[in-house]
């Protein structure tokens, strides 16, 4: 990757020092943060993907997840893009490349990184204090998660993210993580791929203790293999909140109620 795509604050322009004051996002989850950052005001142009934050509806659009609008956002003349690799193609994604406008890059697989690149976005925007404050707060929130939710022996768990055909979330997606601050265990950390297809048998043979999905009709239909723990034991729960589909600071709040629906008792 060029070293334009960099994560550092200032941009020396004809042996000038100048700030960031024009920033595309190209993830919802980005433009979250910086609004979390509140920073909003740095914002030129953010990519649609579901309902915006309300600092957000006069924001001028660059397209949707998938379909970024390369005229617009040449438009705007940006002097920082955020980027989530995942929320555009990779022809758009080298197309970018070419135009050396500098970009920082996110894409965190666990909390910590979550923290650590709120921070660098903090410092990009020229407001590094806001960053160390916001990602202090979240680390404080997950050590609290964690010592209420803690298992001696974590639960199995199976997160559906579809069911035609069968897809569930990978050891490195930031959702593995969320289970783990809950006292739980993802049935399929083992594979690496973020949204990796599985088999009905697959799920049978790793036992899951709860089954959660965004969807009742997904859940019912385990009700017809009644040797899998989660329905012998009626653990099959409806995640509603998706809030942990966007890795930004709301992703704890997120965490927070998926604990509950977890272990309401606790």
């Amino acid at each position: 990757m060029r070293s334009v795509w960099l994560a550092g604050l200032l941009l020396a322009v004809s042996g000038s020092v100048t700030a960031i004051e024009r920033v595309v996002s190209l993830a919802p989850s980005l433009s979250e943060i910086v609004v979390e950052l509140g920073s909003a005001d740095l914002l030129v142009g953010v990519l649609d993907a579901g309902e915006r934050p309300a600092e957000l509806k006069d924001i001028p659009s660059v397209g949707r997840y998938g379909q970024l609008d390369m005229e617009q956002l040449l438009s705007l003349k940006p002097d920082l893009l955020l980027l989530w690799p995942g929320s555009v193609g990779p022809a758009q994604r080298e197309q970018l490349q070419r135009l050396n406008i500098p970009t920082y890059v996110a894409e965190p697989h666990t909390f910590e990184q979550l923290a650590a690149q709120i921070e660098a976005i903090a410092t990009q925007l020229g407001r590094p204090e806001r960053g160390v404050q916001l990602a202090g707060n979240l680390r404080q929130q997950l050590d609290s998660l964690r010592q209420r939710y803690r298992r001696d022996e974590p639960l199995r768990v199976f997160y559906q993210v579809w069911d035609r055909p069968l897809y569930t979330v990978g050891g490195g997606q930031i959702i593995s993580d969320a289970l783990e601050v809950c006292g739980a265990r993802n049935v399929f950390a083992d594979l690496t791929l973020p949204a990796p297809q599985v088999s009905v048998e697959a799920v049978l043979q790793r036992n899951p203790e709860v089954i959660l999905a965004g969807d009742q009709a997904q859940l019912d239909a385990w009700r017809v293999w009644p040797q899998v723990a989660a329905v012998a034991r009626g653990q099959l729960l409806l995640v509603t909140n998706r809030g942990l589909e966007r890795p930004s600071g709301q992703m704890i709040d997120a965490t927070a109620k998926l604990c509950q629906v977890i272990a309401p008792d606790l």
